[in-house]
C-alpha cells in the first residue's frame, strides 16, 4: 500500500536532492499554499539541493520573480528548470543550419521571452515551416476546440509542432485552464506530429539532473525525490526516469481522489486505485506538501 506520511520530514532522510513541481504543488497561480515554503527550506537546509521543475513554457530565470510575488523565499530552492529551457534546444534542432526556416508562434505574448536570443523568423501559418506552441492565445476564455480549424489547416500542410508545455490543464485559483499540451493532443488527434520537451519527456530531466549534479557531484539517482501532482507529467516522468515520487493529491486531481471515508477526504486505498487506473505509481502520497 502506498505510504501517506504526515509530512516530508518522515521520509526526507532517505534523499539528498529534491525535484519539485510548481503549479499545483507550490501554488495555484494566485497564492502560495500553506506549508510549502517551510517544507522546501527544511529539506534544503537538512538534506540537499532543491530544484523547481516546471512545465512553464518560459526560461527558468523568468520564474523566480513570479515566485517572489507569491511569497516563496529564494532560500527555499537552488534554481528552476523549465520546459522552456528544454524547448530552446528542440527549436535549435528543428532549425538546424537552415537559417531561413520560419515558425508560427502559437501562444500568448507573455511567453515571448522564450525566444530571446534565438535567430527565429516568425510568419503566418500558411507561410511557416513549423509551429511552436506555448499555449492558447487567451487561456482565460478559449478552449482547444477554438483551435480545431487552425490546427486542421496546419495538419494539411504537415507542419511539425514543438510543444513547450505538455500540461493539459492547470488549476488557476479555483478553476481549471487549458495549457499547450491540450492543443498538442488535439493536433496529434488530427494526425499532426508533435515534439515535446517538458515533463514527462526525457530532455527536461537531463537538464535537471545535470543541474543537481553541478551542485552535488556525487549525487546518486536513487537519492533524488520528485514531488508532483500531474499524473501524465510529474508522476509518469518520474516513473520513466526511475525516480521516487510523492503524489500531491490535493492538486490537479483533487476531485478525482476525494474519498469521504478518509480523513479530510484523503485515503490511501483510493489514491492507490487511482494511480493504478492511470498506469502510474508513487512511493508516497500527501494531501499537500508540508514538512
Amino acid at each position: 500500500m502506498i505510504k501517506t506520511p504526515d509530512g516530508l520530514a518522515n521520509i526526507a532522510e532517505n534523499y539528498d536532492a529534491l525535484l519539485c513541481d510548481a503549479w499545483g504543488v507550490l501554488h495555484n497561480g494566485v497564492s502560495l499554499f500553506d506549508g510549502v515554503a517551510d517544507a522546501l527550506l527544511q529539506f534544503r537546509q537538512r538534506r540537499g539541493p532543491v530544484l523547481i521543475l516546471t512545465n512553464a513554457p518560459r526560461l527558468g530565470d523568468i520564474i523566480p520573480p513570479q515566485l517572489d510575488r507569491l511569497g516563496l523565499p529564494r532560500a527555499a530552492y537552488d534554481g528552476v528548470v523549465t520546459s522552456g529551457d528544454a524547448t530552446r534546444a528542440a527549436i535549435l534542432q528543428m532549425v538546424g543550419d537552415k537559417a531561413q526556416r520560419s515558425a508560427f508562434r502559437l501562444g500568448p505574448d507573455k511567453d515571448n521571452t522564450l525566444y530571446d536570443g534565438l535567430a527565429l523568423v516568425f510568419k503566418p501559418l500558411d507561410q511557416a515551416d513549423f509551429i511552436i506552441c506555448t499555449g492558447l492565445f487567451d487561456d482565460q476564455t478559449e478552449t482547444p476546440d477554438d483551435y480545431r480549424d487552425l490546427l486542421t489547416k496546419a495538419r494539411a500542410r504537415n507542419l511539425p509542432m514543438i510543444c513547450a508545455n505538455p500540461d493539459i490543464v492547470v488549476r488557476w485559483g479555483d478553476r481549471m485552464i487549458y495549457c499547450g499540451g491540450a492543443l498538442a493532443a488535439l493536433y496529434e488527434e488530427l494526425g499532426g506530429s508533435v515534439t515535446y520537451a517538458g515533463k514527462p519527456h526525457k530532455p527536461i530531466y537531463d537538464l535537471a539532473l545535470a543541474r543537481l549534479r553541478a551542485i552535488k557531484p556525487d549525487l546518486q539517482s536513487h537519492k533524488i525525490l520528485v514531488i508532483g501532482d500531474g499524473l501524465g507529467t510529474d508522476i509518469l516522468g518520474a516513473n520513466q526516469q526511475n525516480l521516487d515520487v510523492i503524489f500531491i493529491a490535493d492538486g490537479i486531481a483533487s476531485e478525482a481522489v476525494n474519498d469521504s471515508e478518509g480523513e479530510d477526504g484523503f485515503a490511501a486505498p483510493t489514491i492507490e486505485r487511482f494511480l493504478q487506473n492511470h498506469h502510474v505509481h508513487a512511493m508516497a502520497a500527501m494531501k499537500g506538501l508540508k514538512w
